[in-house]
């Protein structure tokens, strides 16, 4: 849809007249042709992009790939290189700094035909003619167009945080690795509008029209006030984003986040619902897809069991009951809330169960390293734990469409501290892939950096709590190099043999349900199309009766409205609101009363599995302590697989050559501090063993 944000005049002499000719009742009128013009071509992608998806899930390739295949696989990955990697913006791959050069390319060229054919018109009028305020029009025309370019970027501000949306996952984006790119467009978008309020304020200073201006709110044209508290709603939450601010005071980050919704309300009255079309299609697709999430995010789940980790990590393993429907990939994020903390606050959290191999648990990693997950491991670590149920709500599971880790021959997994968690799911992951699928798995290794030796227990987690599990890593090819910074030497026991690690099991409450699909298990990508396209297509008909014979009825004069702008814009938005909860609504209603009854039976069975033995039940029999025989297990194949490297550092060059000239292609994969990251990036991309080092960055930026 770019095309029809660029300033000229195609859109306004050629296609525009003859969409009129065609749809010209004032049933329909202007505005009905605008936001189509606007609004229907990127809606159909993501109504295509979940058909695609739908298919893609049904019919996946078992083939191996062919050689042209393979040949398009490697020039992909060569473009999926890092490019920049310290910086403003971080780890920049190829492909994502073409197009960061092509969209800020758009922005000039835009900047520079509006500037300059407004200018040239404006010292094109007799010199006598307003000549003492000539340079004041400028500034006034320079206001107008720095809004203008400031839109491009707000039609795409929203896309990246719809996180399932089936537009991301159509491209090969993550709801987590298009975190930068709101980032990226969010502080353009300030820095747009922030310049284009203070042109015009400068302009009214100079004018003498100060207060007159500054209070406007017209009834047919631009509303002066909404702009005003859009602005003010912009930067209050700008303000807070910044990553020193963000990491130090995450909750004022996050409240403060919700003046997005006075920011966009405020924004539409200003400029009208017409022109608001513009940024319509990534807001639309924004609203289903957190209205989806609300109505998920109702109903408590289950909490089956925790693992505590020694209180010196301060780490949980949750595990959540959940529907054998639902299907994720490996590294894909929950989000968790616990009303007993904060009914407000949500959190990301990397999935760390496979869907396939622990088809009724969902678990997810947390260290304690702010005040709310602190909070957390007090509540569930605590003798108190046992009077109460833990009352738990979810969103998601977010991950990519599909994932590929068979296509290298090493995998490479660099860890610092709880960046270790997406690598728990992708190993799990490929236990699946070995033992079920009898596929060959590359040989892994997994580099992980500690500050004590107590940290190790975040190994324990790599492996699930099953009996099953010990057999199915027989032919698992995994080494650990485990560096432990801040100790030199090692104990006179094996750190392994110091098993502090509880497991606590949960009963559960009658309210409480398992995760599962928001949109049902089979057809959810259907569904989502389902609601997309009848919500909008409803929204289209209501708007056509309303505005056709109560806001703009056929008896009144063309361009006279019924109704004030901002009243019209608040009625649309009303409107497209409804139509969104309704069908979303219903969507969600719909596949609830199908799988309502596999739901009750599946707790009944789990009621029923809940251990008791090898452990007394404690405070009432609400939690069960778990004996560490069925611990040990897994804590064998990883303590045999480890090696230990006390008071050093990971050399992670020497390594990873090391690695790569072992032939065949190297995926390396980087979750942790940023500094981590870059260092990992920097190697990937310097063109060592004839660049068969892939490199991918797991950072979460919520």
């Amino acid at each position: 849809m770019m095309w029809v944000l660029l300033p000229t005049n195609t859109y306004k002499h050629k296609w525009l007249p003859k969409l009129k000719s065609r749809f010209s009742s004032n049933y329909f009128g202007k505005q009905g042709v605008m936001m189509l013009i606007f609004t229907f071509p990127p809606l159909l992608v993501a109504v295509l992009s979940c058909v695609y998806l739908h298919l893609a899930a049904k019919l996946k390739p078992t083939a191996k790939k062919s050689d042209d295949e393979e040949k398009e696989t490697r020039v992909l990955a060569t473009w999926r290189k890092p490019m920049l990697v310290k910086g403003p913006l971080g780890i920049v791959t190829g492909i994502e700094l073409a197009f960061l050069v092509m969209f800020v390319v758009l922005l000039f060229w835009s900047l520079f035909t509006y500037f300059s054919s407004s200018f040239k018109s404006i010292d094109a009028t007799d010199p006598a003619f307003k000549n003492g305020i000539r340079w004041q029009l400028k500034l006034d025309l320079g206001g107008l167009w720095l809004g203008l370019v400031g839109n491009i970027c707000l039609t795409l501000l929203f896309f990246p945080v719809a996180r399932g949306s089936a537009v991301l996952q159509f491209f090969g984006l993550t709801s987590e690795g298009s975190i930068k790119y709101h980032i990226w467009l969010g502080h353009a978008v300030m820095t747009f509008f922030t310049a284009h309020g203070i042109c015009y304020i400068v302009y009214w200073a100079l004018m003498g029209q100060m207060s007159q201006q500054m209070l406007k709110w017209s009834r047919s044209e631009i509303s002066n006030v909404a702009g005003e508290i859009s602005l003010l709603a912009g930067l209050g939450l700008w303000a807070t984003t910044f990553p020193r601010i963000r990491r130090k005071m995450f909750e004022l980050f996050f409240y403060t986040h919700y003046l997005y919704i006075v920011f966009v309300v405020f924004f539409v009255f200003h400029v009208g619902f017409t022109y608001a079309c513009y940024m319509l299609p990534g807001f639309y697709l924004f609203l289903v897809d957190r209205y989806l999430r609300f109505l998920q995010s109702r109903r408590h789940v289950r909490l089956l069991s925790a693992r505590i980790l020694p209180a010196a990590g301060q780490t949980l393993e949750l595990s959540f009951s959940k529907s054998p429907g639902l299907k994720y990939s490996p590294t894909s994020v929950l989000f968790l809330n616990v009303p007993g903390i904060s009914k407000l606050q949500w959190h990301p959290f990397t999935v760390t169960s496979n869907s396939s191999l622990e088809t009724d648990e969902l678990s997810v990693v947390i260290k304690g390293e702010g005040k709310w997950t602190k909070k957390l491991y007090e509540m569930v670590s605590s003798s108190a734990a046992a009077d109460h149920h833990f009352d738990v709500s979810v969103e998601g599971p977010y991950g990519p469409a599909s994932t590929d880790f068979l296509r290298h021959e090493t995998l490479v997994m660099i860890s610092g501290g709880s960046g270790i968690a997406p690598f728990i799911s992708i190993i799990r992951d490929l236990i699946f892939t070995s033992s079920h699928l009898q596929l060959k798995t590359p040989r892994l290794i997994l580099i992980s950096s500690f500050k004590t030796t107590a940290d190790l227990a975040m190994l324990h987690l790599l492996l699930p709590i099953t009996a099953a599990s010990s057999a199915a890593t027989a032919n698992l090819r995994l080494t650990i190099e485990a560096y432990i910074t801040r100790e030199k030497q090692a104990a006179a026991t094996s750190p392994f043999h110091n098993n502090n690690v509880r497991t606590k099991w949960f009963k559960p409450s009658p309210t409480h349900a398992p995760i599962s699909p928001i949109l049902g298990p089979t057809a959810s990508w259907l569904w989502l199309a389902a609601v997309v396209s009848s919500s909008f297509l409803a929204f289209l008909v209501i708007i056509g009766i309303l505005t056709g014979y109560y806001i703009y009825p056929e008896g009144k004069k063309s361009g006279e409205l019924g109704f004030p702008m901002a009243l019209t814009a608040f009625l649309y938005m009303l409107v497209l609101c409804a139509c969104v909860a309704a069908a979303s609504s219903g969507a969600f209603l719909w596949n609830k009363r199908k799988s309502g009854r596999d739901q009750t039976i599946q707790i009944r069975n789990v009621e029923g599995a809940t251990p008791t033995a090898g452990g007394s039940p404690v405070g009432g029999g609400a939690v069960y302590e778990m004996t560490e025989e069925l611990e040990s297990l897994p804590l064998r194949t990883i303590e045999e697989a480890t090696n230990l490297h006390y008071g050093v550092r990971p050399n992670l060059r020497k390594l990873l050559v090391e690695y790569c000239t072992e032939g065949g292609s190297t995926g390396v994969m980087v979750s942790g501090p940023a500094g981590l990251r870059h260092e990992a990036a920097a190697i990937c991309s310097s063109g060592l063993a004839d660049d068969s080092l892939q490199f991918e960055s797991i950072s979460f930026s919520w």
